[in-house]
């Protein structure tokens, strides 16, 4: 199969995305085979991301690379680097945790400061001690307080509030007061409050860009998979998106087709299996139409372009993928809800305060000092904790489990989730054939079908030349062995002709399961019967999600006897076969209509589309890149068992949400009549703003037990 990576021709670096690397021992061997290669100069694999960057010659093509990692036993998908995003995500994060460190160091200095002045240190000593503090706090709060300043900033300049508004206001006032204060040598000064709301709001803004940061746009990453540049008749490389309806081009055996189209010349087998589900490949002739991103497998073809670039399948399907994306992303979460209801709120109070105090006292300074001790009690660092502080203690107890949850919201919706819909090939199954019964069958035969085997890259064929290496087999001695696109293999062997393929081609009756088949010269033919071999803990995971009181569904794009066999199996009852990704995606919105929340797992291209419209998507590791990026959830090991403990999970995070919302709401009744007497010193504030956020904290470990 093809399976290269995209080459920048400027900068003489391909880029190849592998799909099926999971550990360090996989990076080493990537890097190991791509470094043997001579015209390699360098080549570093990025787990997280699974890809390889290889700097090479400019006679090395992505085609050359292809052959080499799969030889090596590993899969790869093209990827065009013009079309990926730089890595500003990354920098985001590093700035937010810059600020973090500074905010931190300087509470830390301030908090010192201040046991001096909470001591007793008075008059020219307490003055130094806070002039000492300012210096310290002030560049500390302009520089690490600044994603509130904007967020906030932005909201206002658009007439609405966010909780960035109260929590900029509170800093602000906070840091403006405690300067005056200092200037007329009064004795609170609130720059550790400051700091600490700086702080531990950070604190929740890094960890929630964390359960972000592993996403990205997954109309992006379909984009990238589309082939960008294509083999005209005459032996040229043109680029995709000069090409015109009519043109013709060639598509190579282990090629993937680069545009929609017809075939002109050539017969061939192509493996949809990423586009539409089917585990089969598909025999083609002339007049037979192709999508983009179809993999050629046996035989040279010419096909004449009917749509390329934005026009083709590939293209269509990745704007089907950012409308369900933007549809999703419109959910609503706790955290922002709890903001639209809190945030005008604290303000109201505030300002009552102000005016509450100054109509009675007359005093400006004094009414300002209250104002503000109410804006840093309800400043909402427990808020701020309550979603990041749940969402990280979830996602480690997932991670021990086998499962790394990406979205910051996917657990929320994941608690909400009333029907499961499962993709079958590579997602409920293995998605590679296995050979049934190897026992039964002769070891003149196996020799036999192991030499023919051994020179195609037909699924059956890798599959049947596998098991009979694993169970000891030799190959025979054969010889003349041709491919004959679309049908199979044949040879000599003492004198006598031999076949491996169709039944047609070789007078055989089908089966009627999925099979390949040996002649060898006028014996009978022997019918090598092959299953597709469930994932570990498929029917685990279904019967648990059962119990749970789910519906179960498995949606897929191969032959409906294919389909019903899988799901009798794991123990579905409702399916549907022959499934389109379009169809796929229509089904998940008819559920949804239907006031259904629905979970989809799933691995290919052909389930794009349906992982984004879905209330929340989990896809396995092995999965094609863009249905691992548009996924909420991904499955780190091989077995499907932990989706069920994610949803017992989510629900225990989602209570433990509300009852962090409740801490902060207990905490502020409390607070708020102590703020608005008069009584909360600088000292007090800050403990209760700190006492509110470890008790959200700590709430939020109860998670990691089991």
């Amino acid at each position: 199969m093809d399976l290269a990576g995209a080459k920048d021709d400027q900068a003489g670096r391909i880029l190849l995305s592998l799909p099926t690397i999971h550990c360090g021992g996989c990076i080493s061997a990537v890097e190991r085979a791509l470094h043997a290669d001579p015209g390699v100069h360098s080549a570093r694999v990025n787990l997280t991301l699974k890809r390889a960057s290889v700097e090479a010659d400019g006679a090395i093509t992505a085609q050359h690379l292809v052959q080499v990692l799969s030889q090596a036993g590993y899969e790869a998908h093209e990827l065009d680097p013009g079309v990926l995003s730089s890595t500003r995500t990354e920098q985001q994060g590093k700035a937010l945790l810059m600020r973090l460190a500074v905010a931190g160091f300087a509470m830390m200095n301030v908090m010192l400061l201040s046991v001096a002045v909470w001591s007793g240190a008075a008059e020219a000593t307490r003055d130094m001690f806070h002039w000492i503090s300012a210096a310290i706090a002030l560049p500390a709060v302009a520089f690490s307080a600044q994603p509130f300043f904007v967020n906030g900033w932005s909201a206002l300049r658009v007439g609405r509030l966010n909780m960035d508004v109260p929590i900029s206001l509170a800093i602000l006032l906070a840091s403006g007061m405690s300067v005056f204060e200092t200037m007329q040598s009064g004795e609170h000064a609130y720059f550790d409050a400051a700091l600490s709301l700086t702080f531990f709001l950070l604190a929740g803004r890094y960890l929630d860009h964390r359960t972000r940061s592993v996403a990205r746009s997954a109309a992006e990453e379909l984009a990238a998979l589309e082939v960008p540049r294509a083999l005209t008749v005459d032996g040229a490389t043109v680029d995709v998106a000069n090409l015109k309806v009519g043109d013709l081009v060639r598509v190579l055996p282990g090629g993937r087709v680069p545009v929609d189209g017809v075939i002109t010349e050539g017969s061939s087998e192509i493996d949809r299996s990423l586009l539409t589900g089917e585990s089969m490949p598909v025999v083609v002739s002339p007049s037979a139409v192709l999508s983009a991103g179809e993999v050629n497998l046996t035989g040279p073809l010419v096909v004449r372009v009917t749509a390329a670039g934005k026009d083709s399948s590939l293209h269509r399907m990745a704007d089907l993928v950012a409308v369900a994306e933007t549809a999703r992303n419109r959910y609503t979460s706790l955290a922002d809800k709890a903001a639209q209801i809190y945030a005008p709120s604290v303000h109201i109070l505030a300002l009552l305060a102000f005016i509450g105090w100054f109509w009675g006292t007359g005093d400006l300074r004094l009414s300002m000092n209250i104002a503000v001790a109410v804006l840093i009690i309800t400043c909402p660092c427990a808020l701020g904790l309550a979603v990041p502080a749940v969402a990280t203690a979830a996602s480690g107890r997932l991670f021990r489990a086998g499962m790394l949850i990406k979205n910051a919201t996917a657990l929320e919706r994941l608690a909400e989730v009333d029907t499961v819909v499962f993709d079958k090939t590579g997602t409920l199954t293995r998605g590679n054939p296995e050979l049934d019964d190897i026992a039964g069958y002769s070891a003149r035969d196996m020799g036999v079908a192991l030499a023919l085997a051994q020179g195609s890259a037909h699924p059956l064929a890798i599959a049947l030349a596998g098991a009979a290496q694993a169970a000891g087999y030799s190959p025979a001695d054969v010889g003349d062995i041709t491919e004959v696109p679309g049908f199979g293999l044949e040879g000599i062997w003492q004198g006598r002709t031999v076949r491996l393929g169709r039944a047609g081609w070789l007078g055989a009756s089908v089966a009627g399961v999925t099979a390949t088949y040996l002649k060898i010269g006028a014996d009978p033919v022997i019918t090598f019967r092959f299953n597709d071999a469930l994932r570990d803990g498929a029917e685990g995971a279904v019967r648990a999600l059962v119990k749970q009181g789910k519906d179960v569904i498995l949606l897929s794009g191969d032959a409906p006897a294919a389909v019903a066999n899988i799901a009798e199996r794991v123990g579905i009852t409702v399916w549907d076969a022959d499934m389109l990704p379009a169809d796929k995606a229509a089904r998940i919105a008819v559920l949804a209509k239907a006031g259904r929340k629905v979970m989809m797992v799933g691995d290919g291209l052909n389930d794009t589309a349906a992982l984004a419209a879905a209330h929340v998507s989990i896809s396995p590791a092995s999965a094609l890149e863009a249905a691992r990026v548009v996924s909420d959830i991904v499955l780190l090991g091989a077995s499907l068992e932990p989706i069920a403990e994610a949803v017992l999970v989510a629900k225990s995070a989602t209570r433990r949400i509300k009852e962090n919302f409740a801490i902060a709401a207990l905490y502020n009744m409390v607070a708020i009549p102590v703020a608005l007497a008069g009584l909360a010193t600088p000292l007090a504030a800050a403990l209760a703003m700190s006492g509110s956020s470890i008790s959200v904290s700590l709430n939020a470990l109860r998670l990691t037990r089991r």
